[in-house]
C-alpha cells in the first residue's frame, strides 16, 4: 500500500540523455499515477491551497473530479479561474504558493497540484476539449496590448464575460515570455503554448502579432478605433548589465537574447538558420530561474557550462526544481563569486572572466545577508561566452508614447492593485509591465484584475 504522507513519484527522462536533447523533461503522471495522487488530498472545506493560489483556482474541487476520475469536469473547474493550466502545471512555483498552505504538508509531502494540474490539462487536450465560449458579447470592445501570460489571462477573462477583445503582439507568434524565455524543455512551444493561445482565441479573443504598440501605432490611436479601455501586458524584457570592464566584448550576450534566438527562433533545431554562438565553455552569471534556464539551453548545445552568482546556494532564487535539475545534467555552481571584468584577445573576443570571492555579511534591504568581497581573493576562468542573467526592466517604449502615463522610477507602469487602473483612464496594466520581472502565475494574477478592473470601469460608464 502506498504512503500518503508522500507524494507519487513523477517520471522524468534520465539526467544523462535529456542534457543532450531539447526534449521535455518532467514526464508528468499517467492516469493511474494522477488518481492515487489526487486519493492523497484531503478536500478540505477550507483548503488553503486555493489562498496560495494568485489565480484562485478551486483546487479542492478539481482534485475531488480526479478522484473520480471526472477528468472533463475536473478541467472545467480549473478553466473557470485559469486560461494558461497547462503551462502554469509546468512553470508555477507551487512549493511556495498553492503547496507550501497544502495540510498534508505539515506532516507529510505536499500534494503535487501543479502536476495534477497539468495532468488535467494534458488530458483535456489530447481529447480536444476547450473552455466554455460565451454565448454572446457584449458589444464593448478592449484592446490587450502584450500575448504574455498577464495579456491571454486578462483577454480571456474579459472574453467570458462577453467583451471584444484583441490582443496586439508585437513578435511573430503569440504567448510573449512563454514563446521566447522559457526552453522546450521545460516547457514545449507547439505542443502547449500554442495550443493554450488556441484556447484562449476558442473563447473569441482576436490575436494581432507583429504590432508594436508605440511605434505601430499609439495606444491614444486603439482610442480612436472605438477600443474603449485598453490593458497594458508589454512584460519586462529590457535585460540589465552588470556595468564590467569587457561587458561589450564579442560572445557576452544577455539571456533574453540567448533565449529568444533558441527559444522563439528555434536555433536548437537543424532545420531553422537562426544563428547562435555555440561555445565550448560558457559562463551564465545569475541565480534565478533565467539563469537556469540559460545554463541548461548552453549545455544542451555541446557546451560545459559554469553558473556565477554572488550569495550562497540557501539564497538563490531559483526554484530548487530547477537547481536540482541543472545540477543532475552537469551545470557547475560556483557560489559566491562574483565577476569584476570580462578578458579579451587582440579582436575583442571573449577569453575568460576575472572574479572575487565573496562572503555574506549583515542582511540586506531584501533581508538576505549582503555579499562582502573577500580581499584577495581575485582568480580568473577560462571560456568563450558569457550570458548576464541579471534580471530585466520593463520596455519605456508604451509609456514614452502614452501622454498622462505615469512610470515610478524603475521605469515600470504605476498602476492600481485592486484594479490595474494606471493614471490615464480607461489604461489599464498589470503583469511584468507593472511589478517588474517576476513569475508566469503572478502575471496571469494580475491579468484577472485587470480585467475585473476593466469590467467595472465599462460598467460604471454605462450606468
Amino acid at each position: 500500500m502506498a504512503d500518503v504522507m508522500k507524494k507519487i513519484p513523477v517520471r522524468e527522462q534520465d539526467p544523462k540523455v535529456r542534457a543532450g536533447n531539447f526534449d521535455e523533461v518532467c514526464l508528468g503522471y499517467n492516469e493511474e499515477e494522477a488518481v492515487a495522487e489526487a486519493q492523497r488530498c484531503l478536500n478540505c472545506k477550507n483548503a488553503r491551497c486555493i489562498e496560495g493560489c494568485p489565480v484562485g483556482i478551486h483546487i479542492n474541487e478539481f482534485i475531488a473530479k480526479v478522484k473520480e476520475r471526472d477528468f472533463t469536469g475536473a478541467y472545467q473547474i480549473i478553466s473557470e479561474s485559469s486560461s494558461l493550466p497547462a503551462v502554469c502545471g509546468r512553470v508555477c512555483p507551487q512549493e511556495t504558493q498553492c503547496e507550501g498552505r497544502c495540510v498534508r504538508g505539515v506532516k507529510g509531502e505536499a500534494i503535487s497540484i501543479g502536476k495534477l494540474e497539468r495532468f488535467v490539462a494534458d488530458r483535456a487536450r489530447e481529447e480536444g476539449i476547450r473552455p466554455a465560449k460565451p454565448e454572446k458579447t457584449n458589444g464593448h470592445k478592449v484592446a490587450v496590448v502584450g500575448s504574455g501570460p498577464a495579456g491571454l489571462t486578462c483577454a480571456g477573462d474579459l472574453a467570458r464575460l462577453g467583451y471584444e477583445v484583441t490582443v496586439f503582439e508585437a513578435l511573430h507568434k503569440a504567448g510573449g515570455v512563454l514563446t521566447y524565455g522559457i526552453p522546450e524543455f521545460r516547457l514545449p512551444k507547439d505542443e502547449v503554448v500554442a495550443k493554450e493561445v488556441e484556447n484562449v482565441e476558442s473563447l473569441g479573443v482576436k490575436i494581432c502579432t507583429d504590432v508594436i504598440v508605440g511605434r505601430t501605432e499609439s495606444v491614444d490611436e486603439l482610442f480612436d478605433e472605438g477600443f474603449e479601455a485598453v490593458f497594458i501586458g508589454s512584460g519586462a524584457g529590457l535585460p540589465m548589465f552588470m556595468g564590467i570592464p569587457g561587458e561589450n566584448a564579442n560572445g557576452v550576450f544577455s539571456a533574453n537574447e540567448y533565449l529568444t534566438r533558441n527559444n522563439l527562433m528555434k536555433a536548437f533545431r537543424d532545420d531553422y538558420d537562426t544563428p547562435i554562438f555555440k561555445a565550448k565553455k560558457v559562463v551564465v552569471v545569475g541565480g534565478g530561474n533565467v539563469a537556469m534556464d540559460a545554463a541548461r539551453t548552453a549545455l544542451r548545445l555541446g557546451a560545459d557550462v559554469h553558473l556565477v552568482y554572488r550569495r550562497s546556494e540557501a539564497e538563490l532564487p531559483a526554484r530548487a526544481e530547477e537547481v536540482h535539475h541543472a545540477k543532475e545534467e552537469g551545470i557547475v555552481f560556483d557560489l559566491l563569486t562574483n565577476p569584476v571584468e570580462i578578458l579579451t584577445d587582440e579582436n575583442d573576443y571573449v577569453t575568460g572572466i576575472r572574479c572575487v570571492r565573496m562572503e555574506l555579511g549583515e542582511p540586506d534591504a531584501s533581508g538576505r545577508r549582503r555579499p562582502v568581497v573577500i580581499e584577495g581573493s581575485e582568480f580568473e576562468m577560462a571560456c568563450d561566452a558569457v550570458i548576464m542573467s541579471l534580471g530585466t526592466s520593463p520596455n519605456p517604449l508604451i509609456a514614452s508614447t502614452t501622454e498622462g502615463l505615469d512610470t515610478n522610477r524603475k521605469k515600470c507602469i504605476v498602476a492600481e492593485e485592486e484594479s490595474g487602473q494606471t493614471s490615464r483612464e480607461g489604461i489599464f496594466a498589470g503583469g511584468d509591465a507593472v511589478s517588474g520581472a517576476a513569475t508566469v502565475i503572478l502575471a496571469m494574477g494580475a491579468g484577472k484584475v485587470g480585467a475585473k478592473g476593466i469590467d467595472a470601469y465599462i460598467r460604471g460608464k454605462e450606468a
